[in-house]
């Protein structure tokens, strides 16, 4: 992967994602730039320059989307309002909970995404999934096609928020005929900083809630509902399919087999995937990391595998540096019962061998819609 700053996987792992979602690398090197003298700095210096210098790109793009919707360039204005969502999202991402500044910047997030697939026309449409009570905020995207046909639930990771994965999954799934519902599930994006819906370990809560809330769509097939998850959601989509048995596929888009380990190496100090060990215990909403690492420590899928009997694919990368690539071999072998099982890891031959393949996600996204047209009954040749 190229790293922009080698003594800061966090920050190259979001300079990757910049890249991925359509920032502008000219731009994005004019805030790296200036970054590059922060990393030996105190953490919260560091997050104020990181803060800054995202949220000037974000404004300036706001400025002139606001030229182009005075003008009636819609089309023009919403491009660029969603370049601005982009990079509000990449604001927050490095600043703590306890900072005021990140509530602000994720607020304009939701506010110039909404523009931005207003006047620029994507076909998306926000959801509320009903949940014990509430509501899970989420994002539909149809297939191309009429009628009911295949949809994917897609599950955040620790750090992710459905508008960032929405301009990763937009093109290649709805090609393919298959819809997806793109899903803040409690622990991670809205869910998390506007509801306060804390992240559990029984993952399938939130998956039957979605299977519920897509049964009665007239555009979605209920029998060709599946679900995925990328990263955490690599524990989240596999515990899902262990246990609710209406999923009739699951993909884990970077396997979280022990998710308890990984957070404990990451109080350690034992993991350079440290950037964002800040918000451990804001999404399990506890006081204490280490109260928050208790909780995760039921977050395994030991004993959870042989009880997927779905199609099941996990992608991986061979040097992903948050789950290593053996957790993927092992917890492929233990599906004993899944009636189609797959283990898809990149390696350095072909590309995307980080985590999530944040250094080349088309190679991924690819495989996957392929996968899952495959085995849903999608459209794999378009």
């Amino acid at each position: 992967m190229f790293e922009y700053f080698p003594e800061n996987y966090g920050w190259s792992q979001s300079v990757a994602i910049a890249l991925l979602v359509g920032g502008n690398i000219h731009e994005i090197d004019e805030v790296c730039q200036s970054l590059k003298a922060m990393t030996t700095e105190t953490e919260e210096a560091s997050q104020g320059v990181w803060y800054e210098g995202w949220e000037k790109l974000a404004e300036r793009a706001e400025r002139l989307a606001a030229l182009d919707q005075e003008t009636g360039h819609y089309l023009s204005a919403g491009r660029k309002y969603l370049s601005a969502a982009c990079y509000h999202i990449l604001a927050e991402r490095h600043v703590t909970n306890q900072d005021p500044r990140k509530m602000q910047a994720y607020e304009k997030a939701l506010d110039t995404f909404s523009r931005g697939v207003e006047l620029g026309r994507e076909r998306v449409e926000r959801v509320e999934i009903p949940y014990q009570g509430a509501s899970l905020p989420a994002l539909f995207l149809p297939s191309a096609d009429s009628g009911r046909g295949p949809c994917m639930i897609f599950f955040n990771g620790g750090d992710s928020i459905k508008e960032l994965l929405y301009f990763v999954v937009r093109r290649e799934f709805r090609r393919r005929g298959i819809s997806v519902l793109i899903v803040d599930n409690p622990g991670a994006g809205e869910a998390l900083r506007l509801r306060n819906q804390y992240s559990i370990p029984e993952s399938e809560f939130t998956a039957s809630a979605c299977v519920d809330y897509l049964e009665g769509r007239s555009d979605v097939d209920p029998d060709r509902i599946g679900v995925m998850g990328l990263s955490m959601g690599g524990y989240h989509a596999p515990r899902s399919a262990a246990f609710e048995k209406r999923l009739k596929c699951c993909v884990a888009w970077g396997i979280a087999r022990d998710v308890g380990w990984f957070f404990s190496s990451v109080l350690k100090g034992e993991s350079e995937t440290t950037g964002l060990a800040f918000q451990l215990a804001w999404m399990f909403g506890k006081d204490t990391p280490q109260e928050a690492v208790e909780i995760a420590k039921k977050m395994t899928l030991k004993g959870v595998a042989d009880k997927i009997t779905c199609p099941f694919l996990i992608v991986h990368g061979e040097n992903d540096r948050f789950s290593p690539a053996r957790d993927a071999e092992i917890t492929i072998e233990e599906a004993v019962n899944s009636q189609k099982r797959e283990l898809k890891v990149f390696t350095p031959a072909d590309g995307g061998v980080e985590h999530c393949q944040v250094d080349n996600n088309s190679l991924a996204i690819e495989y996957m819609s392929d996968w899952i047209a495959d085995t849903l009954g999608g459209k794999p040749k378009g």
